[in-house]
C-alpha cells in the first residue's frame, strides 16, 4: 500500500513542530483583563518543546504583577503559571492548543484557550483571544540557542 506524500518543508506541520522544539526565555507578556487596564507582567519564564509536542511552561511573575492580577480577578498561585502537557498545532487556523491534564485557569491566561501564533526569526509571540477576537494576552518568547 502507498501512502501520500509526507508532510514536510516550510509551512507544513512537521516544519512547525521542529521550529516550536527547544527552550523559549519569556520576552513580555501583557495581560488584558476585562474592564481593567492591560498589565505588564514582569518576571521571568520558560516554554520548553520536546520532538514530540510536550511542553513545559514555568512564569514567574514579581510580587506587583502578582497583585494586579489578583486584583483584576486573575489569582496565580504564589505568582506561578506553570504546566506540563502537550501542543496542538492547528496549521489552518494558525493556532497552537495546549492540551495540560487538570487545567483549572480560567481567563485570559486559561492554556485551554488556543494561542494565534506570529514567527519573526527566533521570536515567537503568542496571543489569546476572546470569542469575539480581541486579545486577552500577548506573550513573546525568544529562543534560545
Amino acid at each position: 500500500m502507498k501512502a501520500g506524500p509526507v508532510d514536510t518543508g516550510t509551512g507544513s506541520l512537521t516544519a512547525a513542530r521542529k521550529y516550536l522544539e527547544g527552550h523559549w526565555a519569556l520576552e513580555s507578556y501583557e495581560i488584558y483583563p476585562a474592564g481593567k487596564p492591560p498589565i505588564q507582567l514582569k518576571g521571568s519564564g520558560t516554554l520548553t518543546y520536546d520532538e514530540f509536542g510536550n511542553l513545559k511552561i514555568d512564569v514567574r511573575a514579581d510580587q506587583a504583577s502578582t497583585d494586579l492580577l489578583r486584583d483584576a480577578g486573575i489569582d496565580l498561585k504564589d505568582g506561578v503559571l506553570a504546566s506540563d502537557g502537550r501542543t496542538v498545532v492547528d496549521m489552518q487556523s494558525h493556532t497552537l492548543t495546549y492540551v495540560v491534564p487538570g487545567q483549572n485557569t480560567r481567563g485570559p491566561l486559561s492554556l485551554s484557550r488556543p494561542r494565534h501564533w506570529d514567527v519573526q526569526s527566533n521570536l515567537l509571540t503568542l496571543t489569546t483571544q476572546d470569542d469575539s477576537g480581541k486579545p486577552l494576552s500577548v506573550a513573546k518568547w525568544r529562543k534560545s540557542p
